[in-house]
């Protein structure tokens, strides 16, 4: 019986009055839980800079565009084809990738109607050098179809076409990809990612703030604009999860490699967080408290600790009852759960004094330890499942 494997990431961050993730009216963006508001950071936000930090840390990046035809054609003008015949080459990668086609916007450059998400490093120099193999293909089709009023054929070799589209980066692999009307792109992502709350009830607080002429009419007021910001503060559940059996799969089976590639997302993931008006608020903080599990079977949230919004202690302050609130709820789950899936489990934290967090498992001393704990643990062998028979 073969189990997945997941790595659970549980972070608590304090953040102080900031724009994490603003929504479309420009306000930070809330959530109700609990019947009451909540500062909240988005999923999609979170990942989409976690996946940039990630690629500078690998020095090596993917791209998400509907540009890659318009852009193909500026490499080949730089490699000398003539415009006409440059334009026309872009536009055979989407009608080549498929029987029929992707769908493009001619009046736009023949820009893909879909996202590509694609090796931003390479696939340009690939796809010109493709080109560059099929010219006289290229050429010859060129002129049929300025002859014709038929539908555009495709002329280049579709299966090198649709190599070069579904090539991955680390990034790709971790967070995976689809793509409309090329099933052969897919990739199943092994990043799961929850929206961010703060653990307790929170305000908006409003930002009354004005601008300054410095040169004013002598008269005239100095304040040049008047406006009203609004921010948010307080501790921040995070929490992701990764598929380790399935990223080893995206990478063909190459086990170092995955390990490797979850020790950089754990490190990206504890240290990154959407960062909106980081010029006016400065929110550089650092998680107070990382706690790492390690299953089979199933990942599992700590969300419902905070169902119940945590009230400050007398000390004032929401860090210390949020430590108990995940704490409780992880002792909770592992009554319930007992530990016959899990593998592992530990966490640092900021908590005064040199005691582990009960029920966190192993306090490690630094986010470097802990990382190096979970890079350890993720591949050893699983418990002996419970197994059912008939009677």
């Amino acid at each position: 019986m073969t189990l997945t494997r997941y790595v659970d990431l549980h972070i608590l961050q304090d953040l102080p009055a900031s724009c994490p993730n603003r929504d479309g009216d420009n306000m930070p963006k809330t959530l109700m839980l609990g019947d009451v508001q909540r500062g909240a950071m988005s999923s999609q936000c979170t990942k989409h800079g976690n996946r940039h930090e990630l690629e500078k840390l690998l020095g090596e990046s993917a791209a998400r565009t509907r540009q890659l035809p318009p852009r193909l054609a500026k490499a080949l003008r730089e490699a000398g084809w003539p415009e006409d015949l440059a334009r026309f080459a872009a536009a055979q990668i989407p009608r080549s990738a498929t029987r029929e086609g992707l769908v493009t916007d001619p009046e736009k450059d023949d820009r893909t109607q879909a996202m590509l998400f694609v090796p931003a490093d390479t696939i340009l120099d690939d796809l010109t050098a493709l080109c560059a193999r099929h010219r006289t293909a290229l050429e010859k089709g060129m002129a049929k179809e300025a002859k014709s009023t038929e539908k555009l054929a495709a002329y280049l070799p579709t299966d090198e076409v649709v190599d070069l589209l579904c090539g991955r980066t680390a990034s790709i692999s971790l967070f995976g990809r689809f793509l409309a009307g090329l099933a052969d792109a897919h990739v199943d992502g092994a990043v799961q990612m929850a929206w961010a709350f703060t653990t307790h009830a929170t305000d908006l607080q409003p930002d009354f703030f004005t601008a300054c002429d410095n040169w004013p009419k002598k008269g005239e007021s100095d304040s040049a604009h008047l406006d009203t910001a609004y921010l948010t503060a307080g501790v921040f559940y995070r929490y992701a999860s990764v598929n380790l059996t399935e990223l080893t799969r995206n990478l063909s089976g190459d086990t170092p490699q995955a390990v490797a590639l979850l020790a950089a997302f754990t490190d990206v993931f504890i240290t990154n967080t959407p960062n909106a008006k980081k010029n006016s608020t400065a929110p550089h903080t650092l998680p107070d408290t990382v706690a790492y599990v390690i299953r089979d079977r199933r990942p599992v949230s700590y969300a419902s600790a905070f169902h119940q919004p945590v009230k400050a202690d007398y000390h004032g302050g929401y860090l210390a009852p949020s430590r108990h609130a995940m704490s409780q709820q992880a002792g909770t789950l592992t009554q319930m759960l007992g530990t016959r899936h899990r593998i592992a489990h530990g966490h640092v934290t900021q908590a005064p004094g040199n005691k582990p967090i009960e029920h966190l498992g192993q306090r490690h001393t630094s986010y470097d330890d802990l990382i190096d704990a979970i890079t350890a643990a993720a591949t050893a062998p699983a418990t002996t499942p419970r197994t059912y028979t008939a009677a």
